[in-house]
């Protein structure tokens, strides 16, 4: 886990979207989808609700999120 992966899914949450959070990342919708994807391998859960439109975390997703706020604002 990095604190990049944990960036993403804060902005991931914030759109609700894959591209818009890819473009305020500025990276590739693609790459933002295999970062997400390899964080959730790590942590072996469902981070997003891919079939729900828009994007919405999981219940899990909900609690890896605000502890991604708290890491990343001690971080800064």
């Amino acid at each position: 886990m990095t604190l990049q992966q944990l960036e993403y899914i804060v902005a991931l949450d914030k759109h609700r979207h894959f591209g818009k959070a890819a473009t305020e990342c500025n990276i590739t919708q693609s790459t933002l989808s295999t970062m997400v994807k390899k964080l959730e391998e790590e942590l072996d859960t469902t981070i997003f609700d891919r079939d729900s439109h828009p994007l919405r975390p999981t219940m899990a997703g909900e609690r890896i999120i605000k502890q991604a706020h708290v890491v990343l604002y001690n971080a800064n």
